[in-house]
């Protein structure tokens, strides 16, 4: 990243006052939209969903277009299972996750979007200001255009400050992929009732409270890297320089942001354990009628697992006064447990590194993709079995609440998946945590994490959910 864009997004990173809209009153304005949308969401049968059907195998919307729930049989020599069926969400077309900055006497602020998506806990969270999958744009629901949407349509290519394509849920979508998107504008622009300008700094604050900040926010942010020395503390970080050369964390992470930092494992290792990992194992994914899923139940009501574990397909029916429709219906994923995602970090001589896994999901592009140090997320992860088989579980669990850096609850993506949230962690511990790993298992910087998110299909998404969340300790 150039010098330009560093001392921009740094700079919006540690802006403690926001002149446009302070963080106290953000969380009312929040609050606000909650309170005036109309919303009305319940689950019902599958034969009163309207305009889609059980057809060819699937569960389809009449268009063709949207999504599908397909069934899938997975094959490969990952792991301890080495075959399984599930249902799985089919939705090949790359939709937008996009942020519009501008400057406010030299601050760079995000407009973010208060949202309502029909599976949020909490109804209303800070979304990126476009969040629309091709068939929204392209207007199949014969809805509204979504806000702001020419603005990326049309941009230029030096307005663009991020432009990534990074990967969904690998477990619960088929190989789906969104464009990650950051434009900067100069001129004013009509700022919607539903909008709101806060700056870098603000919306990582708003992630330590429990599912404030949508799961398509999260991922986007993921890819600014938190600033890109070599230059001075002083430089870099003006009144906060003192705070940083008093505390480990702060020193440790500034030096993790380096190009240059003194690395447990060098670039060509992570990229020979990637590819060694992606050569050895096997993954084959086979699509059939969901009828014909082994150890999956239909019902009238829900597709499930016949053990009640794992999640559960359901139909709704939506009603949310400021959408483009204001009213459908649509199936969705629903949880059947809450999950676990933890990622643990520690200076190795004065650098701070993180432990990333080499994770198999069946729906991924690529075989496998980085993940967090632990990541449970379809099955009860607090059973003795799985205590004592996961690497590092029974240590996250029993984190000691010094060692905690960021522990909330953050949603999934409310657009498909129903009510879910996951504990998410982030563990700084230099004492407890050994140097040598588990085969799959490697040690990075934070710089060389950043490296592998330019690229597509690398950092899943629950790892980039976590990167999100990390700042400095002020």
């Amino acid at each position: 990243m150039n010098n330009y864009l560093n001392n921009l997004f740094t700079k919006s990173l540690f802006e403690e006052e926001n002149i446009l809209n302070p963080t106290s009153d953000a969380l009312k304005w929040i609050k606000e939209q909650n309170r005036k949308v109309k919303v009305s969401i319940r689950e019902i049968p599958f034969s009163e969903l309207k305009n889609w059907s059980f057809r060819e195998g699937a569960l389809r919307h009449d268009s063709g277009k949207f999504f599908s729930i397909d069934g899938i049989r997975a094959s490969t020599n990952y792991g301890k299972i080495h075959e399984w069926e599930q249902p799985i969400i089919n939705q090949p077309e790359i939709g937008y996750l996009g942020f519009i900055t501008k400057e406010f006497k030299g601050v760079l602020h995000f407009l973010m979007q208060a949202k309502i998506e029909p599976g949020n806990i909490n109804y209303v969270q800070l979304s990126p200001t476009l969040q629309a999958t091709k068939s929204n744009y392209s207007q199949v629901h014969k809805g509204n255009i979504p806000a702001y949407l020419n603005f990326f349509r049309e941009a230029k290519k030096e307005q663009v400050l991020l432009d990534q394509l990074q990967s969904e849920q690998g477990a619960r979508f088929l190989k789906k992929r969104n464009r990650n998107i950051i434009i900067k504008v100069e001129e004013d622009i009509e700022i919607l009732e539903n909008f709101i300008w806060l700056t870098l700094g603000q919306v990582k604050d708003l992630m330590k409270i429990d599912n404030i900040v949508n799961m398509d926010s999260r991922t986007v942010i993921s890819g600014i890297p938190l600033l890109e020395p070599p230059l001075s503390l002083s430089d870099d970080l003006g009144k906060h320089s003192q705070s940083f050369e008093q505390n480990n964390f702060n020193r440790g992470l500034y030096a993790s942001c380096a190009y240059n930092a003194k690395c447990k494992n060098s670039l060509d290792d992570i990229i020979k354990f990637i590819t060694s990992h992606k050569c050895n194992l096997e993954l084959d994914i086979e699509k059939i009628p969901l009828s014909s899923l082994d150890n999956w139940v239909i019902t009238d009501r829900s597709i499930h697992h016949k053990e009640k574990k794992y999640f559960e397909i359901i139909a709704t029916e939506i009603e949310i006064g400021n959408r483009e429709v204001v009213n459908w219906s649509q199936p969705m994923v629903k949880p059947v447990q809450e999950g676990i995602c933890a990622l643990i970090c520690k200076n190795i001589k004065g650098v701070m590194h993180f432990i990333m896994q080499a994770k198999l999901e069946c729906g991924n592009f690529d075989i496998i993709e980085l993940a967090p140090t632990v990541q449970c997320l379809t099955d009860n992860y607090r059973t003795k079995k799985s205590i004592e088989a996961l690497p590092f579980l029974k240590y996250v669990l029993n984190a000691q609440k010094s060692n905690l850096i960021f522990d909330t609850y953050q949603s999934e993506e409310g657009g498909r998946f129903f009510k879910e949230q996951n504990r998410s962690m982030i563990i700084f511990d230099e004492e407890n945590i050994p140097l040598e790993l588990p085969e799959n298992y490697v040690w990075m910087t934070y710089n060389q994490i950043q490296m592998f998110l330019k690229h597509n299909n690398y950092l899943n998404i629950q790892a980039r959910s976590l990167l999100s969340s990390l700042s400095f300790r002020l």
